[in-house]
């Protein structure tokens, strides 16, 4: 209905163009939803805009503006208000439309061609490989996913990332920390390192290792641990230096083991994890059409080349035996390394690396989806671009604030590093995929979110996808009562008998049913998913309360046949907003 509104508008301005009230000029008219339904059901304030131009008072305009409105059956009313803002109430019969328009476009109901095939990608998750997925890469899955599936669902050309880190420190320490729980599992005693990773699941790579090649990569922990610098204490922290001691014992672990049986290691432990990933990912209905690989920007010389382009631009200087990314001069608070001088690449140079090679691969918007914690980060790859004389514009930052656990209402603590984390495996195990996926898109991705475990498994009004998962299920054991009581539900096409639809509840589900393709154009374009999850909470009480006040299978069957195409109609609106968040929509419950 906003389309046809915004048509009517269109007509009235080109009638006024052609009366020499406006002049020759393209106006784009925004129409909007009434905030006050008491004020009707859409508004506009094109006269106020185009007000100067016509040399009119804005109310003068609106009223020459409504005069100059085609005759349409679908407006009852248009009217001037304020300051020359112009209401329009429409007929019932303009909502009928919306029944047969749901029930023709099926599963394409709400779907767009705003993007017009536009390519984008959405990178997103990225989790380094150095351990499961806990419950904050949940987030960013639940967001990544939704909004790529939103922007596919408004005819953007989606491709679907995850960046893996597969190169430096902390996948050495990984390797390192496996090492470790192997020589343990030969039966060697040692002070496991403090900045290791502790988790289980670094006893089970080990124990991989172990069954694989017995004691073959067994040394002495005395020939491990001989003459590396102290560790911090606990009791102590500054007695020691946990960085210094780690890095010497990943040199240790090279050294010792050489250069192949160290990448077996380092293989066995990436592969593990990436599998897991992988499989959690997919578990939890993610999918991606690329798994980008760190390592690979090296090996094909990306940042070799990138690097060069920096020093070519007058953008790269030497200092203290490192080479530099002049960051200030585009507006960063301080230089930035790009080799050490060990003369190792930093982790930038290799993100300039990647996100120039993703440029270079034509997409017309690129949207990365990172944790919050590396808001600081954004504008340092930004001005990196801008050294490289890219169009740093075509880059979008989506930040995501980590979720918040509460079991009774106690919050669940976490120490990632320490091993004790919350996987999201474990809590797809105790809420359902469909709970944790509605869950974590209920907010804003920059808002922090308090996920109540209790309230996720609860089968109760206050659960909110149960809530809605309900409404749907409701509209399926409808139909099974017609199937049981013999009555054929045939539903007539098109708009016949939609005109018995008059009830207070009729009208408002007809309405709220109307708005759901601008709520997906809106979500998708602004990359804000918890649009669609209040819409669809809306669209959910709309239909409990028609459900509570009315009898559908009715005496009457010309009344019988509206009130089923429009519960049928609201169940499939239902069931197209869970798809998009990845959520089931059952039958049953």
């Amino acid at each position: 209905m906003k389309q046809q509104i915004e048509t009517l508008v269109r007509a009235a301005l080109d009638r006024l163009t052609a009366a020499g009230t406006l002049p020759a000029t393209v106006f784009a008219p925004q129409i909007e939803r009434a905030r006050d339904p008491a004020h009707g059901d859409f508004a506009t304030n094109i006269a106020l805009t185009l007000a100067k131009t016509a040399g009119l008072a804005p109310r003068v305009l609106a009223e020459r503006l409504i005069a100059a409105l085609p005759a349409t059956p679908y407006v009852a009313q248009a009217t001037v208000a304020g300051a020359g803002f112009i209401n329009f109430r429409l007929t019932p019969a303009a909502w009928h439309d919306t029944v047969a328009e749901i029930l023709i476009a099926g599963p394409n109901y709400g779907r767009s061609e705003f993007g017009a095939g536009q390519r984008v990608q959405v990178e997103f998750v990225s989790a380094n490989p150095t351990g499961p997925l806990h419950v904050g890469h949940g987030r960013g899955a639940a967001y990544g996913a939704v909004v790529a599936d939103l922007l596919a669902a408004v005819g953007f050309d989606v491709h679907r990332e995850y960046y893996v880190n597969d190169a430096g420190r902390q996948m050495d320490i990984l390797a390192t920390s496996v090492w470790l729980r192997y020589l343990e599992l030969c039966g060697e005693t040692l002070d496991f390192p403090s900045n290791g990773y502790r988790g289980d699941y670094v006893w089970d790579i080990a124990a991989s290792l172990h069954r694989e090649h017995g004691d073959a990569y067994r040394h002495p922990a005395r020939d491990v641990f001989a003459g590396l610098p102290a560790d911090a204490q606990p009791e102590d922290p500054g007695a020691g230096d946990r960085e210094a001691h780690i890095d010497a014992l990943i040199a240790r672990a090279k050294t010792l083991l050489g250069d192949h049986r160290y990448r077996l290691v380092f293989e066995l432990g990436l592969n593990a994890i990436l599998d897991d990933i992988r499989n959690d990912l997919a578990q939890f209905g993610v999918h991606y059409q690329t798994w980008y690989s760190e390592r690979s920007l090296a090996k094909r010389g990306f940042v070799h080349k990138v690097i060069e382009r920096l020093r070519a631009r007058g953008h790269a200087y030497e200092r203290d035996g490192a080479l530099w990314f002049r960051a200030t001069a585009f507006g960063d608070e301080k230089d930035r390394v790009l080799v050490r001088e060990n003369g190792q690449p930093t982790y930038f140079a290799s993100d300039i690396a990647y996100h120039s090679d993703k440029l270079a691969r034509g997409f017309a918007r690129i949207i990365d989806i990172w944790g919050a914690d590396h808001h600081g980060y954004v504008p340092r790859i930004k001005a990196a671009l801008r050294a490289l004389g890219e169009d740093a514009d075509r880059l979008e930052v989506r930040l995501v604030q980590f979720a918040v656990l509460y079991r009774h209402g106690e919050k669940v603590s976490m120490s990632t590093r320490a091993g004790e984390f919350v996987t999201l495996r474990a809590l797809r195990q105790e809420v359902g995929r469909d709970a944790a996926r509605f869950f974590y898109a209920l907010r804003r991705s920059e808002q922090h979110l308090d996920f109540d475990l209790d309230l996720a498994k609860r089968q109760a009004n206050d659960n909110p996808v149960y809530y809605v998962q309900y409404a749907h299920a409701r509209v399926a054991s409808v139909l099974r009562q017609a199937a049981d009581r013999g009555i054929a539900l045939d539903p007539t096409p098109g708009t016949t008998h939609l005109d018995r639809l008059v009830a207070e509840h009729e009208l408002a589900l007809l309405k709220t049913l109307a708005h759901y393709p601008d709520v997906v154009a809106t979500a998708a374009l602004e990359a804000e998913p918890h649009r669609l999850t209040h819409y669809l909470r809306e669209l959910a009480t709309e239909f409990h309360g028609y459900y509570d006040a009315h009898r559908f299978l009715v005496e009457d069957p010309a009344l019988r046949d509206a009130r089923v195409k429009l519960i049928m109609a609201t169940r499939q609106v239902l069931r197209n907003g869970l798809e998009l968040l990845g959520v089931g929509a059952p039958d049953q419950m």
